[in-house]
């Protein structure tokens, strides 16, 4: 049976960040994810977890100066002491927490690239990807890159499953792997239940996540037949977590029917 892990950074705003965790706790969840931990002492983020049984199952990585604009810097020429930096610290908190996986972005690319400088990002990428893969190795800790759809992140560096993919297997190493995020995936290549069964028995896959489309409401809404999937992903024996990273219509608890129908169905 999938698991499920709570965004705290869509989910249960209607609440201060800290009392997010109890929120998630009381409706069944049993681990979160959040786009970034640095704004609070790993410690006490740490006794968050603790007080409410929850497992911390992913966070990204520093990503630059995200208020700027700036989504991630490992594909940024020039940039790559600071996206170095930035894994060390990620992997700092991962340590703290007991978190498995980071995510790395990628970084945004201006319109107009050349092919040329199309290759130098990607051999940028790479190099910080080997290099961030070997040290979370060493801490027991997974690399996760993303595929992110253009619609709501323009020009950003990586957005095709296949991508993604063969970076993987280009560096080679079981310490990197792929977040797949069937939110982007459906807006810029659809074609879901392929993908699940094409990629999840690879083993790239390391982490899941949902929301509805178009509008990235509750999975439950819009064009998925999200049952549909949550069975491929049963079928296929995944043994990761599926990140619920959707932002709710109208209050978090209220639209967690689709959650409590699932899980009772296969209780």
């Amino acid at each position: 049976m999938p698991r499920f892990a709570a965004n705290l950074s869509m989910m249960y705003t209607e609440h201060p960040f800290p009392a997010r965790f109890a929120a998630a706790s009381a409706d069944g969840f049993e681990a979160v994810e959040y786009l970034f931990p640095y704004a609070y002492e790993a410690a006490a983020l740490r006794r968050l977890l603790d007080e409410h049984g929850l497992r911390q199952v992913l966070f990204n990585a520093p990503p630059g100066d995200w208020d700027a604009g700036e989504r991630g810097t490992a594909a940024l020429p020039g940039r790559e002491a600071e996206t170095r930096a930035g894994v060390e610290r990620a992997l700092e908190y991962a340590a703290a927490l007991g978190c498995p996986r980071v995510h790395v972005m990628a970084g945004l690319v201006p319109a107009g690239t050349t092919a040329a400088e199309a290759a130098r990002y990607r051999d940028t990428y790479l190099a910080n990807l080997a290099w961030a893969a070997e040290r979370a190795a060493a801490a027991g800790v997974d690399i996760l890159i993303e595929p992110i759809n253009h619609r709501d992140m323009p020009g950003y560096f990586l957005h095709r499953q296949a991508e993604a993919h063969a970076i993987v297997r280009e560096l080679g190493t079981t310490a990197l792997g792929v977040q797949l995020d069937l939110y982007h995936c459906q807006i810029t290549e659809g074609d879901l239940t392929t993908t699940l069964r094409r990629d999840l028995p690879t083993g790239r896959v390391g982490h899941l996540q949902i929301a509805g489309v178009p509008d990235r409401h509750e999975p439950d809404t819009g064009e998925l037949d999200i049952r549909h999937l949550f069975d491929v992903i049963d079928e296929l024996d995944f043994e990761g977590w599926i990140g619920c990273e959707y932002r709710p219509r109208a209050g978090t608890s209220e639209g967690l029917g689709w959650f409590d129908d699932y899980r009772g169905a296969h209780a």
